[in-house]
């Protein structure tokens, strides 16, 4: 299986976690989500192998989310899905796909989980360090 990582490289918390992977010897396949969105069906498998909702995905923040009220708690997971494919932004991210699972990866030392061989420790763009067990060192 191929490590696979749902990237936006303006976003620090996608840097900081493809930065980890490349330095714990990986080379992903580093899929710029905005630029190449995934289909409705690869969106709903990843939903899937994550055991979240569809709501649990979404991003808030520098979104159209309040423009579209998709803070309704009437609306359901389909049209949530429905919402993330016509604005892809609304995707959280960093998404990582590993034979070790699938996580949105936030905060960044999630991903440290899904790797075979995660570096011991890794300084973040904040300067902030955090160790393979994930804990702030």
């Amino acid at each position: 299986m191929t490590l696979t990582i749902y990237h936006n490289p303006a976003c620090g918390t996608s840097r900081n976690t493809l930065q980890m992977m490349r330095q714990s010897g990986e080379d992903p396949e580093v899929i710029e989500y905005l630029q190449t969105p995934p289909t409705r069906a690869e969106l709903v498998e990843l939903i899937a192998a994550m055991a979240i909702a569809p709501r649990e995905l979404l991003r808030q923040k520098g979104t159209p989310y309040a423009e579209l009220g998709l803070d309704n708690p009437a609306l359901s997971d389909e049209q949530l899905v429905d919402a993330m494919i016509a604005y892809p932004i609304l995707i959280n991210r960093p998404i990582v796909v590993s034979e070790r699972g699938v996580a949105l990866c936030r905060p960044s030392e999630k991903v440290l989980a899904l790797l075979d061989n995660p570096v011991s420790s890794f300084t973040k763009e904040d300067g902030e360090t955090v160790t393979a067990a994930g804990a702030p060192k």
